[in-house]
């Protein structure tokens, strides 16, 4: 606000009047400060020229920020509107005024972008939307962006020009005014602290500065500011615009001023309304469409390149190459085409495609439907209507918009978009409401100004595939409705985009298909040519000489050619199909209904459509509503027709409304209250009405005069009636016109044709013909040709209906708050930065605003009753809230305004209504509301958690108490059951492990005998049968008793000898076992005694009868080792049970015998050599020869049957020792023996060797 040029508020003049006022506006004007407010309305003035703007930060600013806290915009008037609607629940109305060109149209469409983005941004800021309209000032800034739409001759409004704020200004001094004053505040004229500067410094950086009031004169000042700056915002990146989106070029040399405010990096194009709201859609959208934007790119680069930014040039072959020259340049200086549509929602929601080459062929229908429906299918209601909203202006521009003399986009006809809104500001539905189409311009278009949209879009746009469809040219010239008109190279861009935005609305194929079947028909039937012909009675008739465009049409139609054929030039033909139905006509008369019939097909066409998107936008509740009405402007040509004459006489009645409402109630409200007050006087354009539309006498009734049969009769009927009232003139006795003195110029109309445009009726039997066509598109189009249809009451005429819809219009405005955008004109050269100082104030003038000014400056912004202001604001006060018991209402209010840290000066008291002066008060009164609402809802939701919350945990509570008894009672009854059923179990066990014990028991020893191996008695064996693990003591008892039993079974099977044998062999065993290593040897060898069969030896019979021998016990040829050298010398050794006898082996000559008794010891070593030591007691005997030491094999068997000779010899046992050391008595000494082991193995083993040395014998074994 700081580099505000001049005053941002009217009001705050310090000179009001009216030099002042326009040099205000002038100066901001210079430095594209092209808003300007007076109070809560707002002064826009079209630039003619493209002005840097960020609309998604705009629309997120001023959705935000109250309307004095922002500089100047349309988008703050708007956002008045929506906060007063969601606020205080209050129907509103926002009603866009100025001329033609003025730039209505382009501020209709900032306001609806900022109505469908506002709460989206609140509330789901990346939410993509599929198609938004791009002004013609602004530039794409989307990944897939728009093309330019058509530019009026203003550049077709002051929308979508976002001022750059960076210019510095000079502050104007503040004086004292009679209102509370909200000036552009210079540094001069605030008091603030150091902090707060360097705060809002950093609040600077944005291109949209934040204003900071003074608010040093309120108690309020900390709660304001704190909630003024309770809110940032952020600014996203510049992008390119949609042509340039996927290429990288270098900046065009040709735009070097656009590229300075963040445009197109290649073609400086600036930003557009519609195209910044889409920046934060796109970053989630194409992520998922790169891949095919990348293919897109590749294979139709042309596509991505061609759009619109070049400028408007038109060229008429009917003006000269002068003519020509300053039309172009005309049209250099004003802004570049207005794109009708905003590309880039609809290709998001189509797959994000370019628009299809012309060679491409295609259906007639324009997209798949699945496609949108699929995306459709993920959209959220709310999202959904912002796109039809869109696509509905977008097709409606379309269809209704036109270039003419004054304006390259100018809307021509009246539309008020209804939209609902529900408690939340999220849009529920929308209306639309239109008025007036300019259908005459179908077929008669004025030199310089071009037809509908569509049909350059549809000719220039469609592939060869859909024209060859529909039996059209893409030349315009072949096309008597087009012909001297030019079609521009965006119409072939803004088809495309035309075609897709139906199928968003919803519409099926088939009615697309027929949408387009009927706009051909109307261009093929503006070039049947119809030719005289005198009849054979000398009647004149007429046939239509280009049959083939009469076949193509009855094609296109679905109906016979016959039947057009003499609806065209047969009064009163009937629907048969032959040629001599009903009376010829003559060629003027079946060219005048030709014509009649291309504007009745498209005007109706354009309504269905109205109502089919009616139908997708309706609400299903009733919500409060904000209306936007765009009006045609005031228009004065040099041809002034019936058309001009109901324009401006809809202008006329729009601006007496706002005259009633706002600058002649509002003066007698204050007069009724008792207020203070000094008239201000202004222009009150009521008889120019009354002239126009007064009952019996007014110019419409006496149109609709029924014995008025031709113009002449016509004007003279008006001259009589009007003559004498001041705002009607006559042109003079002989000139075919009459004059209005309206409230914005002098027009002269001329009457020519005004019955006829008035009447302006399709006879029945036409509209019987094309009730035949199979299209049930031109049947709803002619519901009176339908021969079961009664006939109903005569047709209205256009002046009746011109008449209705306006006082219907200005019945539903009347109940509403209403919101002023004065558009204005600053030159008609549509030049930028050029101010018509008369032209403006012309403009000013008749437009009211300075009054208006001085209403607001010393009047009131706003009123209330007396009841609806305190129940509104009887929460600001703690004695007033909830209940107030003081005294009466209007005690109650002072109480609430005394106690308001806002001054008391700025509230006054009437009669019947609270006033309040400034507009910024009741910002601050509404913020202090909102506040408090807060406070309270706060208070609301703690009361009510902490019932719900006292409650729940009551419920809980008893909840638990219940949950835990039950549970412990559970508890003990499953505690018990589970002892009583382990009881069970455990008895349960106990008798089953008892009988399975018994019957394991059973099985064993029941099954011991037959699990036994055969040959089992043998005391050797181990078997047994395996028992349970239970029974193994068991188990093992009876197999020591089963072992014992064989060996007793084993014993008594022995004879006395082998009881001898049995029991040698257990002495050795308990002799040598584990004590001598070769016993293990001798187990498996049966003790034989006798091994040379001594037995049966005579001689040894004869020898032991001597010796009493006889029994041998052992017999075998051993080796006795000397005693001296250690040497083996065999020998016989018998063993008696009386003595040991050493004889020759061959004589069998007893060399020694031992007594048994005199052997008390029998040495050995432990290895496995076979030597053994006899002990030989110290005798007579003993001590003569000594010990001996024998070796054999025998060696277990020798000494165990010595041990048992000896043990029954002498009654006890001899001692026998085993060592590897121990001494032997040879004779007279004793020598040592010292066995010790080789290490050899068993299998290597041989005799040991015996070595003498000294008293020492080693043998190693």
């Amino acid at each position: 606000m700081e580099q505000e040029i001049g005053t941002w508020d009217s009001v705050l003049l310090e000179n009001l009047s009216e030099d002042s006022f326009i040099n205000n506006i002038h100066q901001r004007y210079k430095r594209d400060h092209i808003y300007t407010y007076i109070g809560t309305s707002v002064v826009a003035l079209n630039p003619y020229h493209h002005i840097s703007e960020h609309s998604l930060d705009n629309v997120r600013n001023y959705g935000d920020k109250g309307i004095f806290q922002l500089p100047p915009h349309i988008y703050g008037l708007t956002n008045l509107a929506y906060q007063s609607l969601k606020d205080q629940s209050e129907d509103q109305c926002v009603l866009l005024t100025g001329e033609s060109g003025a730039g209505k149209t382009e501020t209709f469409k900032m306001i609806v972008n900022f109505l469908t983005h506002i709460q989206e941004q609140s509330h789901c800021p990346s939410t993509p939307n599929v198609l938004r309209k791009q002004s013609s000032t602004s530039s794409a800034t989307g990944a897939v962006l728009h093309s330019h739409r058509r530019a009026s001759s203003s550049c077709s409004g002051t929308a979508n020009f976002i001022i750059c704020k960076n210019r510095a200004e000079n502050p104007i001094p503040n004086t004292t005014i009679s209102r509370r004053q909200s000036p552009s505040p210079g540094p001069s004229q605030r008091s603030r602290t150091q902090e707060e500067s360097i705060e809002r410094q950093s609040r600077r950086q944005m291109r949209e500065k934040i204003v900071d009031f003074d608010f040093s004169h309120h108690k309020s000042s900390e709660n304001i500011s704190t909630l003024l700056e309770s809110h940032a915002h952020h600014l996203h990146p510049t992008k390119s615009c949609f042509k340039h989106q996927q290429t990288q070029v270098p900046p065009a040399k040709g735009s070097p001023k656009y590229a300075a405010y963040g445009g197109c990096r290649q073609c400086g194009h600036s930003k557009c309304v519609r195209a910044q709201s889409l920046e934060k859609e796109d970053r989630a959208e194409l992520r998922g469409s790169n891949s095919r934007l990348s293919t897109i790119t590749s294979n139709h680069p042309a596509h991505l390149q061609r759009g619109s930014c070049s400028n408007l040039m038109r060229q008429h072959s009917t003006e000269s190459q002068p003519e020509r020259e300053r039309d172009r340049n005309s049209l250099m200086g004003s802004t570049q085409r207005i794109s009708l549509y905003d590309a880039h929602k609809l290709s998001k929601v189509l797959g994000d495609l370019p628009p299809p080459p012309p060679v491409q062929p295609s259906s007639v229908s324009p997209t798949p439907s699945g496609t949108s429906s699929l995306h459709r299918r993920h959209k959220s209601p709310s999202q959904r209507l912002r796109e039809c909203v869109t696509c509905a202006d977008v097709f409606l521009e379309a269809m209704g918009n036109a270039c003419t003399l004054k304006n390259n986009n100018s809307s021509r006809y009246g539309k008020l978009f209804d939209i609902e809104i529900d408690f939340k500001g999220d849009p529920m539905g929308v209306h639309i409401t239109h008025y007036m189409l300019e259908k005459t311009r179908i077929t008669d278009t004025t030199i310089g100004e071009r037809n509908f949209h569509i049909f350059y879009q549809l000719l220039l746009g469609a592939d060869l595939q859909l024209l060859k469809s529909l039996k059209l040219f893409r030349n315009v010239e072949k096309y008597e409705l087009l012909r001297n008109t030019t079609a521009m190279e965006e119409d072939r861009m803004n088809f495309h985009y035309t075609k897709r935005s139906l199928d968003v609305l919803g519409l099926s194929c088939d009615e697309i298909s027929s949408i387009f079947r009927v706009i051909a028909v109307v261009l093929k039937l503006g070039n049947f040519i119809f030719v005289p012909v005198t009849n054979i009675d000398g009647t004149e008739g007429c046939q239509v000489s280009n049959v083939y465009e009469v076949q193509e049409t009855a094609q296109l139609l679905n109906l016979e050619a016959q039947v057009l054929i003499n609806c065209l030039t047969r009064a009163n033909s009937s629907n048969s199909a032959q040629e001599d139905v009903g009376s010829e006509m003559d060629a003027r008369q079946a060219a005048s209904n030709r014509n009649t019939l291309c504007r009745t097909l498209y005007s109706r066409l354009f309504t269905w459509l109205v109502n089919k998107i009616n139908e997708s936008l309706k609400s299903t509740q009733r919500e409060k509503n904000l209306a936007l009405l765009d009006f045609y402007g005031f228009e004065v040509l040099d041809h002034n027709s019936f058309e001009q004459f109901a324009i401006n006489y809809s202008a006329e009645k729009i601006h007496q409304n706002f005259v009633f409402h706002v600058l002649r109630s509002e003066q007698e409200l204050y007069i009724r209250e008792g207020l203070e007050w000094s008239r201000i006087d202004y222009f009150d354009n009521e008889s120019i009405c009354e002239l126009i539309d007064k009952p019996s006498y007014g110019i419409l009734s006496l149109i609709n005069e029924s014995h008025l049969n031709s113009n002449e009769s016509l004007l003279l009927r008006v001259q009589q009636c009007c003559a004498g009232h001041p705002n009607f003139m006559t042109s003079g006795s002989n000139s075919m016109c009459f004059q209005i003195r309206h409230f914005a110029n002098v027009v002269n109309y001329s009457i020519h044709r005004f019955l006829e445009k008035n009447t302006d009726m399709l006879p029945k039997y036409v509209s019987a013909a094309f009730y035949q066509s199979k299209l049930s598109l031109v049947q709803s189009l002619f519901p009176e040709g339908n021969p079961r249809r009664q006939a109903t009451k005569k047709p209205s005429t256009l002046s009746s209906n011109i008449r209705t819809q306006l006082q219907t219009l200005l019945a539903i405005v009347k109940h509403r708050r209403s919101h002023y955008v004065f558009c204005i004109k600053p030159n008609e050269g549509k030049q930028s930065h050029q101010f018509d100082l008369a032209l403006v104030q012309h403009q000013v003038r008749y437009m009211s605003l300075m009054p208006l000014v001085h209403l607001c400056r010393t009047g009131h912004c706003y009123h209330l009753l007396h009841v609806k202001f305190f129940h509104r604001y009887k929460l600001l006060n703690s004695l007033t809230w909830p209940h107030f018991h003081g005294g009466s209402q209007v005690e109650g209010i002072a109480l609430i305004i005394r106690n308001l840290p806002l001054p008391s000066a700025e509230f006054t008291i009437g009669t019947k209504n609270v006033f309040v002066r400034s507009p910024r008060t009741v910002y601050e009164l509404e913020q202090f509301r909102r506040l408090r609402i807060s406070e309270l809802a706060v208070l609301i939701q703690k009361m009510f958690r902490m019932y719900h919350a006292k409650k729940r945990y009551q419920r809980m509570r008893q909840s638990q108490m219940i949950i835990s008894s039950a549970w412990r009672t559970w508890r003990a009854r499953e505690e018990y059951r589970s002892l009583k059923y382990k009881r069970q179990v455990k008895w349960a066990i106990d008798v089953i492990a008892r009988y399975y014990r018994q019957w394991k028991i059973r099985q064993f020893l029941l099954t011991i005998p037959l699990r036994l191996p055969p040959n089992t008695l043998s005391p050797l064996s181990v078997e047994w049968p395996v028992a349970p693990s239970f029974l193994a003591d068991a188990s093992r008892q009876l197999r020591a008793i089963y072992h014992r039993w064989k060996c007793y079974i084993y014993r008594n099977s022995f004879d006395q000898t082998a009881r001898n044998r049995m029991r040698e062999k257990v002495t050795a065993s308990i002799i040598f076992k584990d004590r001598k290593a070769s016993y293990a040897r001798s187990v498996g060898h049966p003790f034989v005694g006798d091994y040379v069969r001594l037995r049966h030896n005579q001689q040894w019979k004869k020898v032991c009868a001597e010796t009493n021998d006889q029994y041998v016990v052992f017999a075998d040829i051993i080796n006795k080792i000397a005693r001296s050298s250690g040497k083996f010398v065999p020998i016989l050794l018998v063993l008696s049970t009386s003595s040991l006898l050493l004889l020759d082996q061959r004589t069998l000559q007893i060399k020694y015998r031992v007594p048994a008794s005199e052997i008390y010891r029998m040495s050995l070593s432990p290895y496995l050599d076979d030597i053994a030591v006899f002990h030989v007691k110290a005798s007579e005997f003993g001590r003569k020869k000594g010990d001996f030491v024998f070796q054999t094999s025998h060696v277990i068997e020798i000494v165990t049957k010595m041990f048992l000779v000896i043990q029954n010899a002498t009654g006890k046992p001899p001692e026998i020792h085993i060592s590897t050391e121990f001494e032997a008595n040879f004779g007279q000494q004793t020598v040592i023996f010292s066995f010790k082991y080789g290490g050899m193995s068993d299998l290597a083993q041989g005799p040991p060797k015996v070595t003498r040395k000294a008293n020492r014998m080693e043998i190693i074994v």
